[in-house]
C-alpha cells in the first residue's frame, strides 16, 4: 500500500475533474450543516482529520455519483475514494460554493464565520444522538440552521446571540448574515484576493482601525484550510473488487465509522453489482409517499425476506439469487406495510414511527400470508401496530433482538394474538396509565401516539385553523412543538428542566402561532383565544381551561390533570380499555 499526500484543494480539484470517483460499495452523502460546521472548526484550528483511503484500479467498477458535480469521467485513470468522501464532499460544496445533492434534493451548505471569534475554544461539540426521533425534523425545510428550533423557541433572542458569538463558524441564518461580523465561509474562498471586501463589510474603512489586521489575518487563516495536507492511503491495482470490499469493510469496522448497514451495502455490491441503482430507486419511490427511510432499513427488510431474521452477520454467506429474492419480496412486504400505515393507521411520514423497524415486521407479516388477511385479523393487526408503537416496541433493549422475536413468531405462524402476547410481557400492560406519561419529554414513543390521537380528534392550528399535520408547507404552518407554560416564565418560577419539557405542556400548533404566543402566560392568552375560536382548539389536544389550573404556581396540578385526559384520550384511540391488573 502507498503513501501519498495532497492538499484539500488538490482533492477538491480531483473530484471537480472527475478524476476522483466514488465506488458503488459507499454509501451517500449523509452529513448534515452541522457535521460540516465542525469539521471546517477543525481545520481552521489545525486539528488531525484521518487520512483518506484510495484505490487506483484498471478494472471497470460499478461507480455512484458524488452529491457534487463532477465533469464527465476523463480518459486518464481514475482513482476511487474508499474512505473520506464525506469530508471531501463537504470540502468540495462549501469551498467551491456548490451545492449537495441529498435525498434527490439540492441544497446549499451556508456557513458563516465569525471575525470576533474568542481566541480560544469555548464552545464543546455535542455528541451526536443517531437515534434521535425523526418527528423533530418532521418540517423540513431542505436546510438545517442554526437558528433556535421550537424547543428554544422560548429562549430570547440575547441568550441565543450570546451563544453564536462564541462560535467560530455556524450555519448560515438571515440574522446572522445581517451583522458586520459573520462573513460568508463560501465566498471567502471564491474571492481569494479580495481581503478589503470583506474588511469594508465588516464596517472597517482604514487599515488603522485596531481590528484590520487581527481580521486580516483570521481570513487569511481560513483561506489556509484549501492547504490542509491530508495523508492519504492508495491501494494496489492489483488488488481485486472482492479483496478491496473486504478491505473497505474491515477498516470501517475497527475504525467504527461506519454502520453495519453500510457495510453490509459494501458486501452485498461486491456481490450484486448494480444493485445500488435498484436500492436508492426504491427508496426514493418511498420519499416520494412521505417515506423517507434510511437505506439501512431496505436493507435490513431485505436480509428479514430472505433468511427469515435481520441481522447483518448473514449478508456475506447469502448467494446472489438469495439477495434478489429477498429484495424482490422485501419490496412486496413494504408495500404492503406503508400501504396499510397510510390508508389504515394515519401514520403517513417515518416521523410518527417509535422504530422503522415496525414496517419491517409489518411487511414480514403481510408477506408470511401472502397479503390475505380476515377482517377480524386486519383489526387485530391494526391494534398490535398502534400499540407496538406506543409503547416503544423496538425502542426498548436490544431493537434487533425484539424484531427477530417478531419475525420468528410471524415466521411461525404466529398471528396479532402471539405479537400482542409478546408486547405484554416485554411493557407489562397494554393500557396507557397517566403517570406513564410522568416525566416523558417529545422523544418518548407515546408523543408520536398524541399527535396520532389529536390529529384524530380534530386537532387544529390555533391561528390559522389548519388541520395538525407534518406535511403542510411554509415556516409559518409547519408544525412545532409549543410549551403551554413557556419555558422562560417556568425556569423563573424555578422548575426544573424535565418538568419543562415533560409532555403533558407540549401541544402540536403551527410556527406563526407559536411565535405569536412567545412566552405569555397561559392565563393570559388561553381565554383570549377561547373567546375567538371557541375551547375546541384545546379539548382536542386534552389541555385544560380551567382558570383555576393556569397559574404558573399550579403548573404541576395542570401538568396531572392533563395526563390524566390524555391516557384517556390515547386508551381510546388504541382500543384499550384501562388494565385493572
Amino acid at each position: 500500500m502507498a503513501k501519498a499526500e495532497a492538499t484539500v484543494e488538490e482533492l477538491v480539484s480531483k473530484i471537480e475533474r472527475g478524476e476522483l470517483r466514488l465506488p458503488e460499495m459507499q454509501r451517500r452523502y449523509v452529513w448534515r450543516s452541522t457535521r460540516v460546521r465542525d469539521l471546517l472548526d477543525s481545520l481552521y484550528r489545525g486539528y488531525p482529520s484521518g487520512a483518506i483511503l484510495i484505490w487506483e484500479t484498471d478494472d471497470e467498477v460499478a461507480e455512484q455519483p458524488f452529491a457534487v458535480d463532477q465533469q464527465v469521467k476523463p480518459a486518464t485513470k481514475t482513482q476511487l475514494l474508499l474512505d473520506g468522501q464525506q469530508r471531501l464532499t463537504s470540502l468540495s460544496a462549501v469551498i467551491r460554493g456548490k451545492p449537495v445533492r441529498v435525498n434527490g434534493r439540492v441544497r446549499p451548505i451556508e456557513l458563516l464565520f465569525n471575525l470576533e471569534h474568542p481566541d480560544q475554544l469555548s464552545v464543546i461539540s455535542e455528541v451526536d444522538d443517531d437515534t434521535a426521533d425523526a418527528l423533530e425534523d418532521s418540517g423540513d425545510n431542505g436546510e438545517d440552521g442554526e437558528e433556535a428550533t421550537e424547543e428554544e423557541a422560548d429562549a430570547s433572542e440575547d441568550e441565543l446571540q450570546k451563544r453564536f458569538n462564541r462560535m467560530t463558524f455556524v450555519v448560515a441564518t438571515r440574522k446572522l448574515e445581517q451583522l458586520p461580523q459573520w462573513v460568508n465561509v463560501s465566498e471567502v474562498f471564491q474571492r481569494k484576493n479580495d481581503i478589503t471586501h470583506f474588511l469594508k463589510q465588516a464596517g472597517i474603512t482604514s487599515l488603522d482601525d485596531p481590528r484590520a489586521e487581527r481580521y486580516t489575518q483570521r481570513l487569511n487563516r481560513l483561506r489556509g484550510i484549501s492547504d490542509y495536507i491530508y495523508r492519504m492511503d492508495v491501494l494496489e491495482r492489483s488488488l481485486s473488487y472482492d479483496e478491496v470490499t473486504e478491505i473497505f469493510v474491515r477498516v470501517n469496522s475497527l475504525g467504527a465509522k461506519l454502520r453495519s448497514s453500510d457495510l453490509a451495502l459494501a458486501q452485498i455490491t461486491a456481490k450484486w453489482r448494480g444493485s445500488l441503482q435498484i436500492f436508492q430507486a426504491y427508496q426514493a419511490d418511498c420519499s416520494k409517499i412521505g417515506f423517507e427511510l434510511d437505506l439501512g432499513i431496505h436493507l435490513k427488510n431485505l436480509v428479514a425476506h430472505a433468511t427469515g431474521q435481520s441481522r447483518f452477520l448473514t449478508v456475506a454467506n447469502l448467494r446472489l439469487e438469495q439477495l434478489q429474492s429477498g429484495w424482490d419480496d422485501g419490496c412486496r412486504g413494504i408495500d404492503f406495510a406503508l400501504n396499510l400505515l397510510r390508508s389504515n393507521v394515519g401514520i403517513t411520514s417515518p416521523a410518527l414511527l417509535a422504530s422503522p423497524f415496525l414496517v419491517i415486521s409489518l411487511g414480514f407479516y403481510g408477506a408470511q400470508r401472502n397479503y390475505s388477511l380476515s377482517s377480524d385479523e386486519a383489526v387485530g393487526l391494526l391494534r398490535w401496530v398502534l400499540l407496538a408503537n406506543a409503547k416503544g416496541r423496538y425502542s426498548r433493549g436490544s431493537s434487533e433482538t425484539l424484531l427477530d422475536q417478531d419475525l420468528k413468531t410471524i415466521r411461525e405462524g404466529g398471528t396479532y394474538i402471539e405479537l400482542l402476547e409478546r408486547l405484554r410481557t416485554q411493557v407489562g400492560r397494554l393500557d396507557i396509565a397517566p403517570e406513564e406519561l410522568d416525566g416523558r419529554s417529545q422523544r418518548s414513543a407515546l408523543f408520536k401516539t398524541m399527535f396520532l390521537a389529536f390529529q384524530q380528534a380534530g386537532a387544529r392550528d390555533w391561528q390559522t385553523q389548519l388541520a395538525i399535520a407534518l406535511s403542510h408547507v411554509g415556516s409559518a404552518h409547519q408544525l412545532q412543538f409549543h410549551h403551554i407554560f413557556p419555558k422562560a416564565l417556568l425556569k423563573k418560577s424555578g422548575y426544573s428542566t424535565r418538568e419543562i419539557d415533560d409532555i403533558a405542556n407540549l401541544a402540536f400548533i403551527g410556527g406563526r402561532a407559536n411565535r405569536r404566543i412567545s412566552d405569555k402566560a397561559p392565563s393570559s392568552y388561553i381565554p383570549e383565544l377561547i373567546a375567538s375560536n371557541g375551547d375546541q382548539p384545546f379539548t382536542s389536544q386534552c389541555i385544560p381551561t380551567d382558570p383555576a389550573l393556569l397559574p404558573t404556581g399550579c403548573y404541576r396540578e395542570f401538568l396531572a390533570e392533563r395526563r390524566r385526559s390524555i391516557a384517556e384520550r390515547l386508551n381510546a384511540f388504541l382500543g384499550s380499555p384501562r388494565d385493572s391488573s
